[in-house]
């Protein structure tokens, strides 16, 4: 069988120009794969950035919330009877909100505004200038150092805005491990002064964080939160009902999908073409060897080993090309938000082997109803 295959690589690349468009084929499809997909994944990671940056094992909040972005205010008592639940180590508040900056040029610019408990500051960011405690000044904000710092004109500590028609100023540079994705700037501050300082409605509190004593309290306090009429998840939870709003309830996911079936499509047709093309212009070799004696299931193990080859090659060139188009883009645009994962990697692998097998079943087809009397003749 080695000798086999060791002769169909040769007659796969015998034919220069045909080998050379089968790969460039399959790369351009997964390279439009891999990036439609690094796309998708990149901005719904972005999407659930407060829940990673904040890292609460548990939220409450209402049943009608979809994501941290856009929360129900909830009233004060049910932060005192969740702390009052079995199982429950601690739970603090949290505001999530947004406010309007007026910078010192007399511009505006929308920003978000997170509010963490005064007497804890659970969920607060790493700070790479300033300290924890300067949050409790007056009017202190830390702002968060990410591709949307420069919007706010890349404030300093000490420097002075307003926020909603009150004076803030500039406590603290914090870092987070995921921008946001919306393109506003991030400010953190006490949840007093930005329930004092912000316009809301009759409730305030956006979401309660909470400790559970042990994994076993979780689907107790789950219980017992749903007696209240409100709902708790764990964040890997919410962040999976995040993930499921952007697919399947706007038109991201949708769009996205489409791309991606259209390079599959892409692919295939142009693999598939030129893979029948090539089987064509080798008839007579591979009538030869059926005549010779070879047997099906050599001339089935020949194709399919062209198509793996070549697959395989289009498959290597377009990741490497979409993972450098995606290592550019996120050093020229800081708010790019597209990441590679072994989940699309593994997408492109699966459809650059259905495009593989279908491209090899066309030819096989074909080479099977060879008739060596007639190859011969000819």
């Amino acid at each position: 069988m080695s000798g086999v295959l060791k002769l169909a690589l040769k007659l796969l690349l015998g034919d220069r120009g045909k080998f050379v468009t089968l790969v460039i084929g399959i790369t351009f499809a997964v390279f439009l794969m891999m990036l439609m997909t690094s796309m998708f994944f990149g901005i719904i990671e972005h999407s659930a950035a407060n829940i990673i940056n904040v890292g609460a094992k548990m939220w409450v909040m209402d049943p009608d919330v979809q994501t941290p972005q856009n929360s129900i205010p909830m009233p004060d008592y049910v932060l005192d009877v969740v702390r009052s639940i079995p199982g429950v180590d601690y739970a603090v508040p949290l505001y999530v909100g947004a406010g309007l900056v007026r910078l010192d040029d007399g511009t505006y610019q929308a920003a978000t505004v997170i509010g963490l408990d005064d007497a804890t500051l659970f969920g607060r960011p790493e700070l790479l200038a300033g300290k924890a405690l300067d949050i409790y000044r007056n009017n202190a904000f830390f702002v968060v150092r990410d591709a949307n710092y420069a919007k706010l004109r890349s404030p300093k500590i000490g420097t002075t805005f307003e926020i909603n028609d009150h004076r803030g100023i500039i406590a603290g540079i914090a870092h987070v491990s995921i921008g946001s994705l919306f393109g506003l700037p991030t400010l953190y501050t006490t949840y007093s002064r930005a329930t004092q300082d912000l316009p809301s409605t009759r409730y305030v509190m956006s979401f309660i964080l909470l400790q559970p004593k042990s994994p076993a309290a979780i689907p107790g306090i789950k219980r017992a939160v749903a007696k209240l009429g409100y709902l708790a998840l764990t964040d890997s939870e919410f962040t999976t009902r995040n993930n499921r709003f952007y697919e399947f309830q706007t038109a991201m996911g949708t769009n996205i999908l489409i791309m991606t079936l259209i390079s599959f499509i892409v692919g295939l047709s142009i693999a598939g073409e030129t893979f029948y093309m090539f089987v064509l212009d080798n008839l007579e070799r591979f009538g030869a060897l059926k005549a010779i004696g070879a047997r099906r299931s050599e001339l089935v193990a020949m194709i399919f080993y062209q198509s793996l080859v070549v697959s395989f090659l289009g498959f290597g060139f377009g990741v490497l090309l979409a993972s450098a188009l995606v290592a550019f883009g996120k050093l020229r645009i800081p708010n790019y938000a597209a990441i590679i994962t072994y989940q699309n990697l593994f997408m492109a692998l699966v459809m650059v082997l259905v495009i593989s097998g279908v491209s090899a079943y066309i030819g096989i087809r074909r080479i099977l109803r060879i008739d060596p009397f007639v190859v011969f003749r000819s």
